[in-house]
């Protein structure tokens, strides 16, 4: 038997693993949403301080 069949064999369908990792996606999304608001606050006090 290969590598594949074997992987396949021993997967399982656990549908309260994605309710459990629901938490770390939230937390993920709202770093990610941070980081852009960081980045648009310092793009525009950059283009404030070049325009005077």
């Amino acid at each position: 038997m290969n590598m594949l069949a074997e992987t396949a064999v021993n997967l399982e369908f656990n549908p309260m693993a994605f309710v459990d990792n629901l938490k770390y996606m939230g937390i993920g999304m709202l770093v990610i949403f941070v980081i852009i608001g960081i980045i648009i606050l310092a793009t525009k006090l950059v283009s404030s301080i070049k325009s005077k």
